[in-house]
């Protein structure tokens, strides 16, 4: 089970997209470090996107009341993936 919402891979998508970047060149590592103790759990992990071109990387809490997408576009406009 992906930790990763629909809604957010589908944000992330359209965040390449807006930037003119290509879905192929990035890979997203993910990590479910949801806690099991109960029936009720917040889903939580982390996630590495790696942008292949030019190896660069940044990793982000994704899982409930997370904002790993904002973060990402963040990290773009910043140039942190070259």
């Amino acid at each position: 089970m992906s930790v990763i919402a629909p809604d957010e891979k589908a944000d992330f998508v359209t965040i390449l997209h807006r930037h003119r970047l290509s879905e192929d060149d990035f890979v997203l590592q993910e990590t479910d470090t949801t806690d099991m103790v109960d029936d009720v759990y917040p889903l939580q992990g982390h996630l590495t996107i790696v942008r292949k071109s030019t190896l660069k990387e940044r990793a982000y809490r994704i899982g409930h009341g997370t904002r790993w997408t904002t973060d990402f576009e963040k990290d773009l406009n910043k140039g942190a993936f070259g």
